[in-house]
């Protein structure tokens, strides 16, 4: 049996043919690119790509395989994945299972064959937009632009509910050390990444849903909370930025209760305390975006992955104070308030995979709840 025809069709009417991998059927995203050269298996499993097909400009994609310590979270969330060159075999050291294997065991349909550098192109220039991904003979160009036009759009969009745990539950791995202080992590989409680099800092990890209040919260007579990453508009989210709000007020009252958000965490801080968010035109997706850290003059080398920012202008007179401005674009990368033990940051120190020139956050956020 020879290949399976595929083709990616974009809302703006433009069309790439190219080959099946993975699930065989069709599906519907928003299509974004990342630029990470590694780590596709960290992308497929990270909850921020729900509702979105991801190009992987990196041209050989599959070729180590996957593993089963390199998973972001439960299963894959993309809604589908584009590649220049997929790799039906994989050569590594540790024995690894097979992308497409993992793929079509998780549903998720994937195109290669593409050339991925000429979509990039377009997704640059016209940004972001919707596609969808036809599988088979019978799938027709026309027919598949008329469905991604048909699409629902990102903007507005609460994911959230669509990847957080359905119950609370508690993160341990053998070899942490004991914990000595209380975290609770509200999981809008949660990388393990971030429970890993909590627990490792002596933080006995809890993860509550996206939608816990902050009654639910307080309950667990937390140390500290985290806001974890996530898919969508942050500005859907409505019922966590009244949690967030909660937590503000807690401290705003004389309890100190340290809060760090992270991403779409960073995203609901800065509604909740009266900022503004917007949709870029093309999203911060990859492992090697430049930010600058204002408070220490240092450059890092960071990941990234949304597609809405905090608007800068909008937190004047907010009391908080600018810490991280992203190099390429401008854009803001993060902001502590000034009198209240919150502080967030729009990339992400967990990395997994990228550099780990942000992990200092954690222990930022370790020397904040221990009272440094």
């Amino acid at each position: 049996m020879g290949p399976v025809k595929a083709i990616l069709a974009l809302e703006t009417g433009d069309v790439f043919e190219g080959r099946a991998f993975g699930a065989e059927k069709d599906s519907v995203g928003e299509v974004v690119f990342c630029t990470a050269l590694m780590g596709y298996q960290e992308v497929l499993t990270d909850p921020s790509y729900q509702g979105q097909i991801v190009v992987m400009t990196y041209p050989h994609i599959g070729n180590y395989g996957i593993h089963a310590d390199l998973m972001e979270s439960r299963k894959p969330f993309v809604a589908g994945f584009v590649a220049r060159e997929f790799s039906p075999t994989a050569s590594h050291w540790h024995t690894p299972g097979l992308l497409e294997d993992f793929m079509k065991k998780h549903g998720v349909t994937g195109v290669h064959d593409v050339d991925t550098r000429a979509l990039v192109r377009i997704l640059r220039t016209k940004g972001s937009c919707r596609g969808v991904i036809g599988v088979g003979e019978k799938a027709k160009a026309k027919a598949l632009v008329a469905r991604a036009k048909a699409s629902p759009s990102m903007a507005g969009a609460n994911l959230v509910n669509e990847v957080t745990c359905a119950k609370a539950y508690r993160w341990h791995e053998e070899g942490d050390p004991a914990p000595t202080k209380r975290v609770v992590v509200m999981d809008f989409g949660v990388k393990l990444n971030i429970l890993r680099s909590l627990a490792r800092r002596g933080m006995d990890v809890t993860v509550v849903p996206g939608s816990a209040s902050v009654k639910d919260i307080l309950a667990t007579n937390p140390d500290g909370v985290m806001l974890s990453n996530g898919p969508g508009d942050p500005a859907a989210v409505t019922d966590a930025i009244e949690t967030v709000r909660g937590l503000v007020a807690h401290n705003e009252v004389g309890n100190r209760l340290p809060v760090f958000g992270i991403c779409l965490g960073h995203q609901l801080m800065g509604l909740a305390l009266g900022g503004k968010t917007f949709k870029l035109k093309f999203g911060h997706r990859g492992a090697n975006h430049p930010v600058k850290d204002i408070t220490t003059g240092k450059v890092e080398i960071t990941t990234q992955n949304h597609g809405f920012c905090v608007d800068i202008d909008s937190l004047a007179g907010r009391d908080v104070e600018l810490t991280h401005v992203n190099l390429n674009d401008g854009t803001l990368e993060g902001f502590r308030h000034k009198k209240l033990p919150l502080f967030c940051v729009q990339h992400h120190p967990e990395a997994f995979p990228g550099p780990h020139d942000s992990s200092y956050l954690f222990d930022r956020f370790a020397d904040l709840i221990r009272g440094g």
